[in-house]
């Protein structure tokens, strides 16, 4: 395999969160976190259901107060991933969320009290099988740290996760993975690669309030994607003030730009010029919608001419090349197979992949 292709991931420890594994040799999952209130099961599970219905592995759900970790138990019984409890300040709400059964805490043990209420918290997620996910946001680092770097510092991350970490193996517990996020990119990228030499626990991957729908996810691609390049990262989530079930499009997009993951169709299209034989844009739009439900990895070539067309066409399960006065060239399996007018381009794809899928 040439050596562009061969993204070697660093070696970790695997971790269950529910019936998930993360790490090893395992799949990089894809998760998201609802923006719903927790206390209303209702409202949060219907917003799970749809990130199940886009591929995600494992949501995340707020539990600031007793409401919220009361409904976790219906929430839990509803839904099909796994379900992770977002743990801060009170270490009851930890204890509680094992005991409704969530499958992993997301907890900062240097907020959540004394080591004794470590130990409770570590107690409980021994007692109802729950991994935990230390969470270290640049935002919101320990005063002693801020005040040793002066500010907010990959080194000053790093050295939280790993004074946390140490806590929780003092208390005989492994099942963890950890994060090091920043809303500034290449801070996050700097302390993960520093994380990635110090220990062997999986981590989380992310860019932190990374922001609004396309500068979020430019920025989240640029940071998730480069360390997965070098083998750094076991899971991942897209932080997005955007629909949820962006966020996890847009990382199931990251995996499958680097051939680590593929789940749907990957359409490949140009960006059209004067030679386009017709409306590209507009057809690959409508494509990306009617095959949406698509689950196998499927490549589909939308080209507007004979340029760039016929060689991409050759490395695509179905393909359209543009030509000249409404006839465009239909490829499958990269082969030539018959002339067909723009108005049929979607509906013939679309009868294509489907009849694909089916087969395999």
């Amino acid at each position: 395999m040439s050596d562009y292709k061969n993204i070697k991931r660093r070696k970790t420890k695997v971790v269950s969160v529910g019936d998930v594994l993360v790490g090893g040799d395992n799949p990089i999952t894809v998760q998201s976190m609802c923006n719903t209130l927790t206390s209303n099961a209702k409202e949060t599970i219907e917003q799970i259901k749809q990130m199940e219905e886009v591929g995600c592995d494992i949501t995340r759900v707020s539990c600031p107060d007793e409401d919220s970790t009361y409904a976790l138990k219906e929430i839990i019984k509803n839904v099909n991933i796994p379900v992770v409890a977002d743990i801060h300040f009170h270490y009851k709400r930890g204890i509680e969320a094992a005991i409704a059964g969530a499958k992993c805490l997301r907890i900062n043990p240097g907020n959540i009290g004394s080591m004794d209420r470590v130990k409770e918290v570590v107690k409980a997620a021994k007692d109802y099988g729950c991994s935990i996910r230390i969470g270290v946001n640049g935002g919101s680092l320990e005063k002693n740290l801020l005040e040793k770097y002066g500010e907010p510092c990959p080194k000053a991350m790093v050295e939280s996760a790993i004074t946390q970490a140490k806590m929780l193996e003092d208390c005989d517990f492994t099942n963890f993975k950890i994060s090091v996020k920043s809303s500034n990119t290449l801070m996050t990228m700097a302390a993960y690669r520093e994380l990635s030499k110090k220990c062997d626990y999986p981590l989380h991957l992310g860019v932190t309030e990374a922001g609004g729908l396309r500068a979020g996810t430019i920025k989240s691609a640029l940071g998730i994607g480069s360390l997965l390049y070098e083998g750094i990262g076991d899971t991942l989530r897209v932080s997005l003030s955007a629909d949820v079930k962006e966020e996890v499009l847009a990382g199931f997009e990251i995996l499958k730009a680097l051939d680590l993951r593929h789940r749907g169709v990957r359409i490949v299209s140009c960006p059209t010029c004067a030679r386009k034989g017709f409306d590209v844009c507009r057809t690959v739009a409508k494509l990306e919608n009617e095959l949406a439900h698509i689950t196998d990895n499927l490549t589909v070539a939308i080209m507007g001419c004979i340029v760039n067309g016929p060689g991409e066409a050759r490395e695509a399960d179905i393909a359209i090349c543009g030509g000249n006065s409404d006839e465009n060239m239909l490829y499958i399996d990269g082969k030539q197979n018959r002339k067909i007018k723009d108005k049929d381009i979607i509906p013939v794809v679309k009868e294509l992949v489907e009849e694909k899928v089916k087969v395999g």
